[in-house]
């Protein structure tokens, strides 16, 4: 399974933004697939997940009724709708994936759980 991050970039405090993560190769409904943020010197945290059969929604508090994590009908396209964003949310943001038996694993696992991993793409807020 490959996956490819994009839509990063910089924004003021209380601005959004949408990061979209193309998936391609042989996945199911068994899968979750979650993004995780880094922060420079710190291991990849957990942000938020979806089970690709279903589209059950998993969010770190940090995030929770800020940030949205939406797939498109065709499990092709996997999107992060970020609102209010704060300095706070500067970091790389990476999606993955992992089949995980229908569910997906706790959005604070750690980040070795999941298999497959996109390059990343970089927000920073100002």
């Amino acid at each position: 399974v490959q996956l490819v991050e994009s839509g990063g970039g910089s924004v003021q405090a209380g601005g959004s933004l949408t990061l979209s993560c193309e998936v391609s190769g042989s996945i199911d409904g068994t899968n979750c697939i979650g993004w995780f943020r880094q922060y420079p010197g710190k291991e990849r945290e957990g942000v938020a997940a979806i089970v690709t059969l279903g589209g059950t929604t998993y969010y770190d508090d940090s995030v929770t009724g800020r940030f949205t994590i939406s797939k498109d009908s065709a499990e092709i396209t996997l999107y992060l709708q970020m609102n209010n964003l704060k300095p706070e949310d500067t970091a790389w943001y990476y999606c993955a994936i992992v089949d995980y038996g229908g569910r997906c694993p706790a959005v604070d696992v750690r980040y070795d759980t999941y298999k497959d991993w996109g390059q990343g793409t970089q927000v920073t807020v100002s």
